[in-house]
């Protein structure tokens, strides 16, 4: 039965840390699926919030997955209803997707919990403070991921020399002859446990790469969020926690087998120590305290109440009165949403400064045609890594329409096109303000107002612009 006992802790122990291993659904959306779709808005694909419930309210919750792996052969098969609605929505037929199930379900989860982030207008910063989006200092960020990432690294080789340390312990016969005499399973135990644990710092956690033409010269190579220094301090400090507990439990083994040294205390100083902590009466003159309760032979005494708990409760008052005072009487400290309010506007002028300090204090009013080569070779970068799936790799169009031609159905100005690339059109058209910065948006609409004229497939759309 101790045997069993013992296995099944063995078991669960190294085997729990792994089994909290998951997928990263914004990192595989991101590169799988936002090509064509978003999480909220349409775009050359439908919007995929919701998008799990809509099948399994048709009782085709297990044939999404068929979909996404095949669906032009899930539409031939006639066997989904939700297959044939939605196979008209774009002229183009959704290619096949070679992701397991586990995948797909961490994308639906991150889909479901997906909350739109809130773009940034330079032009509404005065007026209207809820659409600010801090900028996070990923160089910073970086710098202190290193920190935790070296501390991390050296915490883990100070738990293998300590365990190295236990193990050559135990395994010495010394060591076996001292253990022989007593119980040898509160030990095993926490042993097992203890590896165990060495295990726990082997999760999986996404961060976000900056892929190709997405970055800038002056960002980091891994963009590091706050989340991110929080997960590995957290980590850094279990590995601290663990590297402690293997220090108490190889103290313990050696107290086992060298004796201890007493440490003796002068029994008065002890004395005076106890009651100054608890304000006991002594032994002898507990008589004094008696009261006249009385229950089978059980007399109450009435003891004070312990000095350090009375102090914690008159400092609980005078803080509240403090607090009372500066917060509500005097006004001296901001309440949370004033403090609030004055952060935002902090806020708006780090953020004005910060796109005034970077050259990105560039929207659709004041966007200027760039002709310099370095910028329209960066364009060009941009351009085949978003844009050649629906406009093709020349621009002459596929599932989007031609963008050589002189016909366009949202304007030819450079401040049309900025337009249409930041916010979007609602004919399939998907916003690129959450992935570009303003200059990146500026460099690609002036590549794309230079391509040579290229005959496409598909006839001229729009209004015929001479110019």
């Amino acid at each position: 039965m101790r045997n069993k006992f013992i296995r099944w802790i063995a078991i669960f122990t190294f085997t729990l840390p792994f089994s909290l291993v998951g997928q990263d659904g914004k990192q595989l959306f991101k590169s799988r699926c936002n090509t064509c779709h978003m999480e909220d808005k349409n775009g050359t694909g439908p919007k995929l919030m919701g998008v799990k419930a809509k099948w399994e309210a048709a009782q085709e919750g297990e044939l999404i997955y068929k979909w996404v792996e095949n669906s032009a052969g899930l539409i031939v098969s006639g066997e989904s209803k939700m297959a044939t609605q939605i196979k008209d929505y774009s002229p183009t037929v959704m290619p096949n997707q070679t992701v397991t199930k586990g995948e797909l379900d961490a994308i639906f989860t991150y889909i479901d919990s997906y909350s739109p982030a809130i773009a940034v207008n330079p032009n509404d910063l005065k007026t209207n403070k809820k659409t600010v989006k801090i900028i996070p200092n990923y160089v910073s960020n970086l710098e202190v991921f290193y920190g935790f990432l070296v501390l991390g690294i050296i915490l883990i080789i100070a738990i293998l020399i300590m365990s190295a340390s236990i193990i050559s312990l135990i395994k010495s016969d010394f060591f076996k002859e001292k253990i022989a005499k007593g119980s040898h399973l509160l030990p095993i135990i926490i042993l097992i446990i203890t590896f165990g644990l060495m295990g726990s710092n082997s999760q999986v956690y996404g961060f976000n790469f900056m892929s190709y033409g997405e970055t800038t010269e002056k960002m980091p190579w891994l963009l590091v969020e706050k989340t991110d220094l929080y997960f590995l301090l957290a980590i850094d400090l279990l590995l601290l926690g663990v590297l402690l507990y293997l220090r108490a439990i190889f103290k313990r083994f050696m107290t086992m087998i060298l004796p201890e040294k007493e440490v003796k205390v002068p029994k008065k100083v002890l004395e005076k120590f106890n009651a100054i902590l608890t304000d006991t009466v002594p032994i002898e003159l507990e008589h004094q305290i008696l009261m006249d309760h009385e229950y089978d032979g059980i007399r109450e005494l009435d003891n004070n109440l312990p000095p350090w708990w009375t102090w914690g409760f008159i400092a609980t008052i005078v803080f509240a009165v403090i607090y009372l005072f500066n917060y509500h009487v005097i006004g001296y400290s901001d309440l949370q949403i004033k403090a609030y309010d004055k952060e935002v506007i902090q806020a708006n002028r780090d953020i004005k400064a910060y796109l005034s300090q970077n050259a990105m204090n560039v929207d659709e009013t004041n966007v200027k045609l760039l002709i310099a080569p370095d910028d329209l070779a960066k364009g060009k970068d941009i351009f085949n890594t978003n844009c050649i799936l629906c406009h093709k790799k020349t621009g002459e169009g596929d599932v989007g329409p031609n963008l050589t031609d002189k016909a366009w159905i949202y304007g030819f100005d450079i401040k049309d096109v900025f337009y249409s690339i930041k916010n979007g059109q609602p004919n399939g058209m998907p916003e690129h303000a959450s992935k570009l910065n303003p200059v990146e948006i500026q460099q690609v609409s002036s590549y794309v107002l230079q391509l040579p004229f290229i005959q496409g497939t598909k006839p001229a759309q729009g209004d015929k612009i001479e110019k």
